[in-house]
């Protein structure tokens, strides 16, 4: 929610033309608020939000329906509001304007009213894309945000940015939008398949290499149950991994907050946050089947480990044992796409996002942080190739483990690509037809979700359930 204020001056330059000057400072505030159980009838702190309205639109992905849809709506029932759901399927492919306008027909369908918050529900995928169709919906409609990933819940939540994909461009078309309010509730990671577990894992080795030593300790010491027991939040997790778990995310989202909050908009280009995104954004949407973000931004935090040793700004020591945080993790810290092509194509696009700057943020040593500008070509491709030998000493030549996108990522088992591809062009065709009439643009929901409740088989070989009729043993619900 924001606050304008401005202030208008008349102006006269010296070649005696008349104007005037316009300053103006927006106050912005949100709120988070930590709670176990956010859809458990005994917390109203979100029942409470909407009680002025006495309705509620949330929008949610398939999965997380699948799994939470219906403890949503006794939730709701129980303190007489009435909710409508907006179902999508998503993946990072999809993560499109057609999608986006789908969203929008909802609230057009609903009657949205212009201070009324949309409830956004689901991993980083939705978050962004909901956010993005709320920012441009009357040019700013409120949204609450309950994320449900560990991405969602430790970097996408802190972020006001929201945000499409544009070809084989990363967040290309988008806005900084704030919700109200977000609600962090871990529980969610109890049913958060480990591979996503994983991926979100990324996020907190990014902030606390550059930012937070003590953080980086605790994952250093705890890396493998924190992954294999979602957080602490699996059934018998241990006392001490549960203490550290919510140590490591409390303090990495205070420490997130606290980088963030004095930049919300960006306007400063040398941001700590961005370590591992500045070549990923590219190589993240390269191969056909898209890397998990968190896959892409290790890729690009160990090869910047690798470029931060070769100047000596972290030891060998400390090298090594980022390497191997990221090996034990499982995840990746390099691809067999990710050559000298890609990297030169990915600086020229960071360099056009940064002012034409490179910026990029390297550990110097672990628990803080400098930006690189004035790395040339070939220094780069000299410290890709020392990577590439680094890789060879690491299982699967530093390749991670469930590092594509699948399933759990898009709710779509069988010909996933093409059904991915098929909803985007249904959806870009109804947008077409409809030239603002108030119809359907459900391309992305209508019509396919019976399909995907159906995706009760095995993901990638590991066990992992992908039913979503049961929030005990599947494991189902998230975008990264």
């Amino acid at each position: 929610m924001s606050d304008l204020k401005a202030s208008v001056s008349e102006t006269k330059t010296s070649s005696g033309h008349v104007g005037f000057h316009v300053e103006g400072y927006e106050k912005i505030e949100y709120d988070f608020t930590f709670i176990d159980g956010v859809f458990n009838v005994d917390n109203p702190n979100l029942a409470d939000c909407y009680k002025k309205w006495g309705r509620v639109l949330a929008v949610t992905d398939l999965n997380i329906y699948n799994v939470y849809g219906k403890q949503m709506e006794k939730y709701f029932q129980h303190y007489d509001l009435e909710l409508k759901i907006h179902k999508t399927k998503i993946g990072e492919k999809a993560k499109t304007m057609p999608t986006l306008l789908s969203i929008v027909d909802s609230m057009n369908e609903f009657g949205i009213y212009r201070k009324e918050p949309v409830l956004v529900v689901g991993g980083g995928l939705v978050t962004d894309v909901a956010g993005f169709a709320c920012a441009a919906y009357r040019r700013n409609t409120n949204f609450i945000r309950v994320p449900t990933t560990v991405i969602g819940l430790i970097d996408a939540s802190v972020s006001i940015k929201v945000a499409v994909n544009y070809g084989n461009y990363k967040n290309r078309l988008g806005a900084y939008h704030a919700p109200i309010h977000t609600f962090l509730d871990f529980t969610f990671l109890k049913t958060l398949p480990t591979a996503q577990i994983r991926n979100g894992f990324a996020e907190l080795i990014k902030i606390s290499t550059c930012s937070h030593l003590d953080t980086f300790n605790l994952l250093d010491k705890y890396c493998e149950q924190l992954i294999d027991q979602s957080f602490g939040r699996a059934e018998g997790s241990p006392k001490e991994l549960i203490d550290a778990a919510d140590r490591i995310n409390r303090e990495g989202i205070h420490e997130m907050l606290k980088l963030e909050t004095p930049n919300l908009h960006e306007i400063g280009l040398d941001r700590v946050i961005a370590y591992g995104h500045t070549w990923s954004p590219l190589h993240e949407l390269v191969p056909e089947t898209p890397l998990r973000h968190g896959h892409a931004i290790s890729i690009d935090m160990a090869y910047s480990a690798t470029l931060a040793n070769q100047r000596k700004l972290i030891s060998d020591e400390e090298h090594r044992r980022l390497l191997n945080l990221f090996s034990r993790a499982g995840l990746s810290m390099d691809h067999h796409q990710f050559d000298e092509e890609i990297l030169a194509k990915a600086t020229a696009a960071i360099l056009k996002t940064r002012d034409g700057k490179l910026r990029a943020a390297v550990p110097n040593p672990i628990g803080s942080c400098t930006f690189l500008n004035d790395v040339t070509a070939e220094e780069m491709n000299e410290a890709l190739r020392r990577h590439k030998q680094l890789m060879k000493e690491y299982p699967r030549n530093g390749e991670g483990l469930e590092a594509y996108v699948d399933s759990s990522d898009t709710g779509y088992t069988e010909n996933a690509k093409m059904e991915e591809e098929k909803i985007i062009e249904n959806a870009a065709k109804k947008a077409g037809q409809l030239n603002g009439s108030n119809g359907h643009v459900n391309g992305t929901t209508n019509g396919v979700h019976k399909t995907s409740a159906k995706t009760n088989g095995h993901v990638n070989g590991n066990g992992a359930l992908s039913n979503g009729t049961s929030g005990n043993a599947a494991k189902v619900n998230g975008n990264a």
